[in-house]
């Protein structure tokens, strides 16, 4: 029977005499992301998919820039929380806690500003200044995943039932279908 790799949290061990530095490395944070986008914002993982050796490490980070008035927009990440630095420019972050309270924990961050975003708990980041904004976010996890709300609930293939989004969001029809509209052109094009 051939040897099968030892699995961590689902990815594969290499054997100690297979490992060379480049599994250890990332490059290209330095460059700035794609902000010409309809959120106005890009994010560079550097997660175990861009790092084999931060298997079984527990962190990860990603660096994400933020045209003028750019969104990453309201998520969450299931298995890690996350810490965020502002490195250029002002970005105005929050995020609300688990029902039933919902209680919305906001602030303004200035370049050198800190904001923890607790495990799984919905959170944004908003540059509503006019220069372009940057920061580096530290996660728990060598994968964190996201799950973006709006992409979630409207986006999601095939579509969640009209009968359910009207009855949770409190709208007619037709608004849930203008919003899915929305994400299936951004998908498209």
């Amino acid at each position: 029977h051939p040897i099968t790799a030892v699995r961590v949290n689902g990815l594969p061990c290499k054997a100690a005499n297979e490992v060379v530095a480049e599994d250890f490395f990332f490059s290209g944070l330095h460059m700035a992301g794609n902000t010409a986008n309809k959120q106005g914002s890009a994010v560079t993982a550097v997660n175990v998919a861009q790092i084999s050796g931060l298997n079984t490490m527990g962190i990860s980070l990603v660096r994400i820039d933020y045209a003028p008035n750019g969104l990453n927009p309201p998520h969450t990440h299931p298995r890690s929380t996350e810490i965020l630095t502002v490195l250029e420019g002002c970005l105005h972050v929050g995020f609300v806690t688990s029902n039933p309270e919902n209680r919305h924990f906001t602030k303004v961050l200035a370049k050198g500003d800190v904001f923890v975003f607790p495990k799984g708990l919905v959170h944004y980041q908003f540059n509503n200044g006019n220069t372009h904004a940057v920061a580096i976010a530290a996660l728990s996890s060598q994968n964190p995943g996201v799950i973006t709300v709006a992409n979630a609930v409207f986006g999601s293939e095939p579509a969640i039932s009209d009968d359910v989004i009207t009855k949770a969001f409190q709208v007619e029809k037709n608004t849930v279908d203008w919003i899915q509209a929305q994400f299936f052109i951004s998908i498209v094009s």
